[in-house]
């Protein structure tokens, strides 16, 4: 059994690198040089014409100080929210917000969460 729920998901990687993005105000080619790839690689991510690696998804959250899990989020299908209430999903978007706002702060240290 495979304990990574993100796997079996659907996802939009190239929604999930944008988002990110634009969260943290950088220009494609200042991204690519933080994970590091290409500006050509990261457009072609952003465009949806290629998936990125393993490396590339690690890289990009190692990038902006953010857990790799919160990239798999941002990239997930609608179907996998859309049995949530609409009140629940906003609350998700503006905590993920916050949290990606507060790690543009402090980019080199590990986002710390309460058990």
């Amino acid at each position: 059994m495979n304990p990574d729920p993100f796997l079996k998901m659907k996802q939009d990687y190239a929604k999930a690198f944008r988002i990110i993005r634009a969260a943290f105000g950088l220009r494609q080619s200042e991204l690519a040089e933080r994970i590091p790839i290409t500006p050509s690689q990261l457009s072609l991510i952003e465009a949806g014409k290629r998936q990125p690696s393993l490396r590339v998804l690690t890289g990009l959250a190692n990038a902006v100080g953010v857990p790799a899990a919160l990239v798999s989020l941002l990239a997930s299908a609608p179907g996998e929210v859309e049995s949530k209430p609409n009140e629940e999903i906003s609350d998700l978007a503006r905590a993920l917000l916050r949290l990606l706002v507060s790690a543009k702060e402090e980019p080199q240290h590990m986002l710390k969460f309460r058990e």
